[in-house]
This record gives C-alpha cells, structure tokens and sequence, in this order.
C-alpha cells in the first residue's frame, strides 16, 4: 500500500518535471515588455517602480526555480523558499497597489497638459488604474488559495503558475504599445491591449492544456480577469469609477 502511494506521489511530481522550463517563456515575454518601459527611462524611475519591478521580477524567477526544487529532490528547499516567497508575494500585491498614486498623476496631468501625452488620455491611467485593483485582489486571491492546497501538488502548483498570467498585462501591454505604436502612430493605445490579452490568454490556455487544467478554477480566474481587461476603455471613461479613484487614491 506503502509502495502504491509513493508511486502516486511520484508520478505527480514527474508529470511538472519540465515545469520549471516552460516557466521560462512567460518571464522572456514579461521582460521584453517591461524592458523599454524600465531600463528605458531607469535613473527616472520613482522608488515605487523599482521596488515594484524587481519584486515582480523576483517572484516570476521564483515560479521558475520553484518547481525545479520540487521535482528535483529538493523539497527541503522548495519549503524554504516556499516561505519566503510568500513575502515577495505580498510585496508584489503591495506594491501594486502603492503605485496607484502614479496613475491617478498621471491622470491629471494628462488633462491639465494633453500634448505631452499624446493620445494617452485621463480615462486611459484611470482604466488601468481600476483593472489594477481587479489583478491584485485576484493574485493575493490566488496565493492564498496556493497556501490552502499546500498539501495537494496538483491544486498547489496550478494555484501559483496562474498568478504569472494575472499579473502579466501592465508589463507585456506596454511593451506592445511602445512597439506597435512606433511602428505606427495612428495604432491606438487600445489595439496593442487588445492583442496583449489574447497572447496571455493564448498562453494560459496553452499551458492548462498541457498540464490538463482547462477547468480548473485558478484557469477560470485568471480567464476571467484577462477577459475584464478587456473593458479597460469603458471603466476608464466612467464618472463614477474616476470619483471613487480621486476619492480613493490621492493624487
């Protein structure tokens, strides 16, 4: 009996033997979206953006080494790090939340000086600003989850690999922009969104199918919050939501 359950366990954990590897691909497209958006203005930056960025940063890189630690003998150390990361998890959370100010100043100046900022008008930082809070509450929901199935290899992991895909629009959205929008002026700042979601999209589903997790209820979040992003335009442009942003997050 002893014998049937470790082979259970076994082939549990050698099903996410290459995991670690196919984590790789969200953190290459994560990095070249945020690349001139950083690196392109870096001594620029607020506190906020690095301390921001590097957390992110951090915890993709976690999503890559932590699964190698597990499936290859070293669980001792995935449970240490499974600690910590629990840390930078929550910085990341935070410190989205904490950069909020910077769209609603950018809001404002937008309108107060709209030919510095081109097409990007106030509805635009506001949208992002309301779908942030959407994202962040959805990651800490879903590391929480994570935490719950601790226990349970399969619920655990998925729980995890689903916040690389909730939180990856800010950084891949403005890589699109940035290029899309070079390439052509008259583009829009909406398309490249567009496009950014259905590639996340493309590639969480991707990734539930290869590890038959099409129906599980991380996918259906992190579908659903994609999905939302979608509504960034109308969000941004209603009254309502701009008040409880002013209210909220002063600027």
């Amino acid at each position: 009996m002893l014998a049937a359950i470790r082979k259970f366990q076994h082939n549990k954990v050698s099903k996410y033997k290459t995991l670690h590897i196919w984590m790789i691909i969200p953190m290459v497209f994560m990095q070249l979206g945020i690349l001139k958006d950083y690196w392109g203005d870096f001594s620029d930056n607020a506190w906020s953006v690095h301390v921001h960025y590097w957390t992110g940063t951090t915890w993709y890189l976690y999503l890559i080494l932590q699964p190698y630690f597990a499936t290859h003998g070293q669980m001792a150390r995935h449970r240490t790090n499974g600690i910590i990361g629990m840390f930078i998890a929550g910085a990341v959370c935070l410190t989205a939340l904490s950069m909020m100010n910077r769209d609603i100043v950018a809001a404002k100046m937008s309108a107060e000086m709209p030919e510095q900022f081109g097409p990007f008008q106030p509805w635009f930082f506001f949208g992002v600003a309301a779908v942030e809070i959407v994202m962040m509450i959805a990651f800490g929901f879903a590391v929480i989850k994570s935490i719950i199935h601790r226990k349970q290899i399969e619920n655990h992991s998925w729980w995890l690999i689903s916040t690389v895909f909730i939180i990856m629009m800010p950084a891949l959205g403005r890589g699109l922009q940035f290029a899309l929008m070079s390439i052509n002026p008259t583009t829009g700042i909406m398309p490249p969104l567009y496009l950014t979601q259905l590639l996340i999209i493309a590639m969480l589903l991707l990734g539930a199918w290869k590890y038959k997790k099409l129906t599980h209820p991380a996918t259906y979040l992190a579908l659903g919050i994609n999905l939302f992003i979608l509504l960034l335009e109308p969000i941004g442009r209603s009254e309502s939501v701009q008040a409880f942003l002013k209210a909220m997050v002063k600027g």
